[in-house]
């Protein structure tokens, strides 16, 4: 139990560093599309991914064995990649290098995701919902630096 409190914590590092870089004016003053979801529904949502990807991660490191080194660090590029968005789209505020960010984030998740899947079904199994959210955000980052160029 302790080891997946660990790996949860190490999840949720991208959120604590997230905090530091409040920003709801700034992005109440942005340009959206329609299909842009309310600001209430991020934090919600990230708590249910970050909290799939830490025991996803305790998946992977408990089953051990060769390879178990090599996926988690894809697991760890993809948290500091996660960790980096928030500080380009809302501290620096330069929408256009977050998607660049963001695309290569989906990568990593997705490559994250295919090495999980390989090694433990349910563990790459609970990181789809992160792709699938990470793919609509890179789309709707898209979608707002083109609106706010």
């Amino acid at each position: 139990m302790r080891r997946l409190i660990v790996w949860l914590i190490a999840a949720f590092v991208p959120a604590a560093i997230g905090a530091a870089f409040p920003a709801p004016d700034y992005y109440a003053r942005l340009a959206k599309p329609a299909w842009a979801p309310p600001p209430w529904l991020f934090g919600p949502a990230w708590t249910v991914l970050y909290a799939l990807m830490g025991v996803a991660a305790w998946l992977i490191a408990r089953r051990g064995g060769t390879g178990t080194r090599g996926a988690l660090g894809l697991w760890g590029i993809q948290l500091g990649l996660n960790a980096a968005w928030t500080p380009i789209f809302f501290g620096l505020r330069i929408p256009g290098i977050a998607f660049v960010e963001i695309a290569v984030m989906w990568v990593a998740i997705a490559a994250t995701t295919i090495v999980f899947l390989g090694r433990r079904t349910l563990a790459g199994a609970l990181l789809l919902p992160y792709l699938a959210w990470v793919t609509f955000a890179a789309a709707l980052n898209f979608e707002i630096w083109r609106l706010n160029r």
